[in-house]
């Protein structure tokens, strides 16, 4: 035994930690071409110009610490969103919202209910307080959450239950409907949290199919058990600042403020955020290429024989029906990188981000490259 297995926490001795891609290097001058990261669902546009602007003015005040409540985001996402100002929370990123809610509704003995296949982070809050994650099988073969088995899986130790709306890594979705019918069933001693961190993706998608796709501030307005996630990371392209928000009950978000580290979102990060809240033509440049790219990418893949699932974020789920961290190893040796999904309980499936045309074309040829030469005798 180790110095310190038998002083840590049975959590920490436990878990596994997040295995992310590995970081590419920084480009240099005499540096091959850098690599395609498609791999961990960012904006391919990169931040607002506003949002870049913010950022540099803000630095010049980055001696001094930043203001712990967040108040002018916290007043503007109150106002965007149309909530009392007390039931928005904001974080250092969507994760530490889960961890915060972990932490205050979660002590050993007691679960939170997800479905298979879904965000791996669900596991990791949960575990980290002591608790226990049951995970539910999906609908044929990954294509949405089974809800029926979610709702039979809640039992009397039950607080927290997570659905991803979309769902990451399949990027399929539960339309409004079926939420409302799923909540109006869920005992009271149970929170949702409805993730919504690729909000605005699903949201243009749901425009484009004539779907309707969220009613999760009608149902918080109304005094449901609700707790709704969404984040600056994607569409706003901010991953790296790390800033992110919950929308729930004030009694709640108020246990969890307590919890939250001290000074956990820079000021730098609040001032980008309420600069990209104010861009929106980067927005709609962004969803907008999403929606058409997703089609493209979609006819590629399939026509090489993989099966893609419609999404509704800014990613695909793809099923190559053989070994999936063998083609992403040999993608990141042709400069691309994507995300294998082994460690999420599909050893078969890669998840792509969706880019620019030009990275999704560098995609697809290199994609060809492989099947051609996987067929050569």
């Amino acid at each position: 035994m180790s110095r310190f297995s038998d002083l840590v926490s049975k959590p920490a001795r436990d878990m596994a930690g997040y295995s992310p891609v590995p970081f590419p290097k920084p480009a240099t001058a005499d540096a091959e071409s850098p690599l395609v990261k498609l791999d961990s669902n960012e904006n391919p546009f990169g931040p607002s110009p506003l949002a870049i602007e913010a950022m540099q003015s803000a630095t010049s005040a980055a001696s001094s610490y930043p203001d712990d409540d967040s108040s002018e985001l916290r007043r503007r996402l109150s106002l965007h969103h149309t909530v009392p100002l007390d039931q928005v929370l904001v974080t250092a990123g969507s994760t530490q919202m889960l961890s915060l809610l972990c932490h205050a509704m979660l002590a050993p003995g007691m679960n939170a209910v997800t479905s298979e296949l879904s965000f791996v982070v669900y596991g990791m809050a949960a575990h980290a307080a002591g608790a226990e994650l049951i995970r539910t099988p999906m609908r044929n073969d990954g294509e949405g959450f089974d809800v029926d088995a979610i709702l039979a899986a809640i039992n009397d130790n039950t607080r927290l239950v997570f659905l991803a709306n979309p769902n990451n890594p399949t990027g399929t979705l539960i339309d409004a409907a079926a939420v409302d019918a799923f909540l109006a069933k869920v005992p009271d001693h149970v929170v949702v949290v409805l993730d919504e961190a690729y909000y605005e993706f699903a949201l243009y998608f749901a425009k484009l199919r004539h779907f309707e796709y969220s009613r999760s501030l009608e149902h918080l307005r109304r005094g449901a058990g609700v707790v709704i996630l969404r984040t600056f990371s994607k569409a706003h392209g901010l991953a790296g600042l790390r800033i992110g928000y919950g929308l729930g009950p004030a009694e709640l978000l108020a246990y969890c403020a307590r919890m939250r580290n001290t000074f956990s979102v820079s000021s730098v990060a609040e001032s980008a955020a309420l600069a990209a809240l104010d861009d929106h033509n980067h927005i709609e440049r962004t969803v907008s290429n999403n929606a058409s790219q997703a089609e493209v990418l979609m006819e590629g893949l399939t026509k090489l024989g993989y099966r893609v699932v419609t999404t509704w974020a800014n990613f695909l789920y793809c099923d190559l029906r053989q070994d999936a961290f063998g083609l992403s190893a040999r993608l990141r040796n042709e400069g691309i990188s994507v995300r294998s999904l082994g460690a999420w309980g599909a050893p078969t499936g890669i998840r792509v981000t969706i880019g620019t045309p030009e990275q999704n074309e560098l995609l697809l040829t290199a994609v060809r490259k492989i099947a051609s030469l996987s067929e050569s005798p």
